[in-house]
Formats: C-alpha cells, sequence, structure tokens
C-alpha cells in the first residue's frame, strides 16, 4: 500500500486486528518491510501491524531533498493520522529506525517503545585515514575532483551503497545528538542489545537505560547489531511478555 506524504510515495503494510493497539515496527538503515516480518507476523492475532519501508529505503521513493529525523518523525506522525489510528501506538525499531522511534516518543504520546541497536547520540571519535585523505584532497590544486570518488571508494558501505541525497540523510543522522530529547521519554521501554554489536555499542543501551526513568536492558550474549533476528524465537517471546 501506498500514502504520499512530504512528496515521498510512502510504501508500507498494514495487516492484523484493527480493533487493537496499533505496532509500529520500523527498520533499520538500508533495510526494508521484510527484515521486520519475522517479529510483527506472531503478534497479528492480537495487535493491529504496520511496518514501513522508510523513505529511499525498499519501494519507497527517496525524499526530494536531504531530510533530518524530524523529517522522518513527521512522515510516521502523519501515516498514523492518515489511517485514523486514534491510541497512542507501540513503536518498535532497530537501529535507525530506533533512532527514528526515539525521537517519536519524545515528541509524541506513545504507548511502549521496543528499541533494537538503537544509536541516539553522536560519537566523537578520532579522524579516520579516509576523513585525513579527504582534507589533503582539498588543497591540493587539481585532486577535489578525485573527492566524490574517495568517498565512495573509502567510505562505510552504507554511504557507498546510497544516492548522493540519501548520503545526505544518512550524514545528517549520524550527526544528529538526540540524547536531551530521549531524557523526555516517558513510555515503558524495552531495549534489547547483542553484546557483540559492533554498529553500536552496548554501552550505548545501559546509557540509554539511565536516561529514560521507565527502561530495561535485555542483553543477547555473543549476538551482534541483528541480535533481535539471531534470537527470534527468545525476541519473540520477550516481546509477547512485554506488550
Amino acid at each position: 500500500m501506498y500514502k504520499t506524504i512530504n512528496n515521498v510515495n510512502l510504501n508500507y503494510i498494514n495487516y492484523g486486528n484493527k480493533q487493537k493497539d496499533t505496532i509500529v515496527f520500523l527498520h533499520g538503515w538500508g533495510q526494508n518491510i521484510e527484515m521486520m516480518r519475522p517479529i510483527a507476523d506472531p503478534f497479528q492475532k492480537d495487535f493491529n501491524i504496520i511496518i514501513v519501508d522508510l523513505p529511499g529505503h525498499g519501494q519507497s521513493s527517496e525524499p526530494t531533498y536531504a531530510w533530518e529525523l524530524y523529517d522522518f518523525v513527521s512522515c510516521i506522525h502523519e501515516l498514523l493520522e492518515s489511517l485514523k489510528i486514534k491510541n497512542p501506538p507501540i513503536l518498535v525499531g532497530h537501529s535507525f529506525g530506533g533512532k527514528i522511534s526515539l525521537l517519536y516518543a519524545s515528541t509524541y504520546a506513545v504507548k511502549k517503545l521496543v528499541l533494537f541497536g538503537s544509536p541516539f547520540r553522536k560519537e566523537i571519535k578520532k579522524p579516520s585515514l579516509k576523513t585525513k585523505v579527504l582534507k589533503k584532497l582539498k588543497t591540493v590544486p587539481g585532486l577535489n575532483k578525485l573527492e566524490e570518488f574517495a568517498k565512495k571508494h573509502m567510505g562505510s558501505v552504507d554511504y557507498r551503497n546510497a544516492s548522493p541525497i540519501m548520503r545526505e540523510v544518512l550524514v545528517n543522522h549520524v550527526n544528529n545528538d538526540i540524547t536531551e530529547n530521549v531524557k523526555r521519554i516517558k513510555c515503558p521501554t524495552l531495549i534489547v542489545w547483542g553484546t557483540l554489536d559492533s554498529a553500536v555499542s552496548i554501552d550505548d543501551a545501559y546509557l540509554l537505560e539511565s536516561l529514560i526513568s521507565d527502561s530495561g536492558v535485555v542483553t543477547y550474549e555473543g549476538c551482534t547489531h541483528y541480535a533481535y533476528l539471531e534470537r527470534l524465537g527468545q525476541t519473540i517471546n520477550v516481546l509477547r511478555s512485554f506488550f
């Protein structure tokens, strides 16, 4: 199904029990609806399920300009309003989708919040070799044309795979620290993390727990950034208990 929101053709699926509370599932960067179906399908008898292809992902079109995180939040809110969802939703987000969920929950009413490996702060890191090379290219006459080539071939996998607009969106996302927003979240929050998550440190899980008053951490020993899928059965049981 599609809705046009802020010039984006937004693809989503809506199924399950329309008379019950709504759960919105938001996938991570570079992913799509299918990444969330394994944890959504088991709840379709007891909940109204909405899974979204975030703008620039899956079958949703790209934004016409480089969206900030708030634009994604507004997009989800407008979708729920257009579907006449009256009660506060339950939000389930992985990684980038988790960051959107955090900002949403700090802005609008949310019944419950579930986070899988969700970044929320800007990490201060020493300049990488890539950064040093890019800065050098900018200063050498005649080599500035190589800057885009260097970005494409030396950037992260997510960055290299993105279109020019989505690269800007990714940079906006990575540089957006929402720590102060997170402190405003009041809804019950479940934080699920793999101890071997190399994309977002397990330390961030415990920091989130300290920032959100009604929250708790569940750790999956030996699991990665995709811990929620690596232990799918456990995830479904934990979610069922939390819901």
